[in-house]
């Protein structure tokens, strides 16, 4: 007999489940799969796999939600696919429907479900966490700090940035408008995401400061959290990610643009009516979100459309070469992949090389680096032969989740090689 369970999310992206031909084109394509060459690691195979637990032939056991947690989420498998075999909206919705049956294992309920959607309540842990990261942790390189012991979960022995000692949302006002003299051409919400907001707040500063200088006036809300990328894309927790995205609508509903500095936060944000929108009315209001989002590299370049010239790199930045790293949710969920460039190019006080594989995952993807510290940091070595072989001093990317891997993987092999923000580059 067929155990009695739901399926609900699986059976929307059902028409994806039923395309996979098993030809194997994932196969050189899936940064998973290249390192381990295992079947339940490509995207075909885990295709086989939730088809079986569709059928009642498996049952959701801790073996199988590793293989469906063992998944990047990068798109590869489905910008290789000839049949157009949506993946990673499959696995999404697995793991939301195992979510539903076996519930979420400790800590994670307590983060995912208590601590990520009250951002004030998250703050004060963070806060809390960085008092031992200051007393008890020795630093590494610069403002790096080894986790070898604390936060083991999390850290792993993980080379990352020391938690700010003053958040964004304490140190800029809500509402930041352009200097004395210079006319408001556009009025943007700033969705500024976790690890802006606690780890590198210097850059949400230097992106207000631009935006501001350039006659764009930018609102942080207050009311913003997290985008809820690991809550319903990691763990498919979609009853948590629903209230968090249902408070970022709120926060952002009287702005015409939503600009990111994180492509995750973005492609997330834009997911909303794909994974979480239940009802009539938050279909609308998710799409109508989604439709405002905007990276800060798109808006500038397509929206706001700055002059080459407005474009001055940093002093401290003058001569180095530069490399780029596009992050995998940034062009292939985003689409967004010209627009970094055409600033990079714009800059002509740096040498720009473009690195080999530059949209090849990092293997940072969020939880997935949580999971599989010691996978991530295979593929990500990848990505360092590569950033190593252009012979930049600086390696430039979008997305913060990114720098963190980037950072690790440098200092772990001890290449001098600095890991900025792009928007970092800028004057």
């Amino acid at each position: 007999m067929k155990p009695d369970l739901s399926f609900e999310q699986i059976e929307r992206f059902k028409a994806d489940l039923e395309k996979c031909t098993k030809c194997g084109f994932c196969m050189s394509a899936c940064p998973v799969y290249r390192e381990e060459k295992i079947e339940s690691s490509v995207a075909r195979g885990k295709i086989m796999l939730v088809r079986a637990w569709l059928s009642g032939e498996l049952t959701p056991t801790d073996e199988m939600a590793k293989a469906l947690n063992k998944c990047t989420l990068c798109m590869a498998c489905a910008q290789s696919c000839p049949a157009g075999t949506q993946v990673p909206s499959v696995v999404t919705a697995a793991r939301a429907d195992k979510a539903g049956q076996k519930g979420l294992s400790f800590p994670y309920n307590l983060v995912y479900r208590w601590l990520l959607p009250r951002r004030r309540l998250f703050g004060y842990s963070v806060r809390f966490a960085s008092w031992f990261q200051g007393i008890f942790l020795p630093r590494t390189e610069g403002s790096i700090r080894h986790l070898s012991y604390f936060l083991s979960a999390l850290g792993q022995g993980r080379h990352i940035p020391e938690i700010a000692p003053k958040f964004l949302r304490q140190s800029v006002p809500e509402i930041n408008p352009p200097p004395d003299g210079v006319p408001v051409k556009f009025t943007v919400g700033y969705f500024t995401g976790c690890m802006t907001d606690f780890v590198f707040p210097e850059l949400g500063q230097k992106i207000i400061r631009f935006l501001n200088r350039n006659g764009i006036k930018v609102v942080m809300p207050r009311g913003q959290g997290c985008c809820g990328a690991p809550v319903f894309l990691g763990a498919g927790d979609f009853k948590t990610g629903r209230k968090m995205a249902d408070a970022n609508v709120r926060a952002f509903k009287n702005l015409d643009y939503i600009i990111t500095d994180c492509a995750t936060c973005a492609s997330a944000m834009k997911d909303y009516v794909k994974f979480l929108a239940d009802t009539d009315e938050r279909k609308q209001a998710y799409t109508e979100y989604a439709a405002r989002i905007k990276d800060v590299t798109e808006f500038l370049v397509d929206i706001a459309k700055l002059p080459d010239s407005a474009y001055r790199v940093a002093p401290e930045f003058k001569g180095k070469t530069v490399t780029w790293h596009e992050p995998c949710h940034l062009g292939r969920y985003l689409g967004v992949k010209e627009q970094p460039g055409k600033i990079l190019k714009a800059l002509s006080d740096i040498k720009f090389v473009e690195m080999a594989d530059a949209d090849q995952c990092c293997g940072m993807a969020g939880t997935f680096s949580i999971y599989f510290y010691d996978l991530s940091k295979q593929i990500a070595d990848r990505k360092v032969a590569n950033i190593q072989a252009t012979g930049a001093d600086i390696v430039t990317t979008d997305c913060p989740g990114c720098q963190i891997q980037l950072i690790d993987s440098l200092t772990r092999h001890g290449l001098p090689v600095q890991v900025r923000h792009i928007m970092e580059l800028l004057e």
